[in-house]
């Protein structure tokens, strides 16, 4: 058993010192994560890999044992969907009317990049609502999107984490890729 599944058993079983013990053991392979997810966004993003590996262990671990997984990659898919709600929920906040309706202070000659930021946002809530639909129509492969696109996962680590193998992993990828863009004009077409 290996020093991450030992610990993660410790947290199940309600040991306070366990959750400490476990981010020195996987913060490295979570930042790792959360860097490759920053640099697809927009450049610019205030949001740095460090704060998302921390808001995501704390929203996962928290302050006491109220999650269990399986095995490593049960915890690296609980990481991974957080890291995907943190960025989804950042995100929300910047279109929301209280924080301006996407509406920042530029520059006028900023005004391609605002352009562009605003249309990455959008792109992001939308491809969070196919990806809700997915999850509705196929579970598996949801996760899989998950894993790859918001953990950064190579389809070889995503297809061990959820225990299939690689030559379905890469068949579940390309069918979820048309079917997210597809549902994504979708959503697009009906205005949101």
């Amino acid at each position: 058993m290996s020093d991450v599944t030992q610990v993660m058993s410790r947290i199940a079983t309600g040991d306070p010192s366990a959750a400490a013990q476990l981010l020195p053991l996987v913060y490295e392979e979570l930042r790792k994560l959360a860097s490759v997810k920053i640099s697809a966004e927009r450049s610019g993003q205030t949001f740095q890999p460090t704060a998302l590996v921390h808001e995501a262990y704390l929203r996962i671990v928290g302050n006491g044992p109220s999650l269990t997984w399986d095995s490593r990659g049960h915890f690296f898919a609980a990481a991974a969907e957080a890291m995907r709600r943190i960025l989804v929920d950042r995100a929300r906040e910047k279109r929301a009317i209280k924080r301006g309706g996407g509406m920042h202070r530029v520059e006028l000659d900023a005004d391609r990049v605002l352009a562009e930021e605003q249309a990455q946002d959008e792109q992001l809530l939308t491809l969070d609502l196919a990806l809700e639909a997915l999850e509705k129509h196929d579970e598996i492969k949801a996760k899989l999107v998950k894993l790859r696109y918001f953990a950064g996962l190579s389809g070889a680590q995503a297809a061990q984490a959820l225990g299939i193998g690689e030559s379905t992993a890469e068949k579940y990828w390309a069918h979820a890729k048309v079917w997210l863009r597809s549902e994504m004009k979708r959503i697009d077409g009906c205005g949101r």
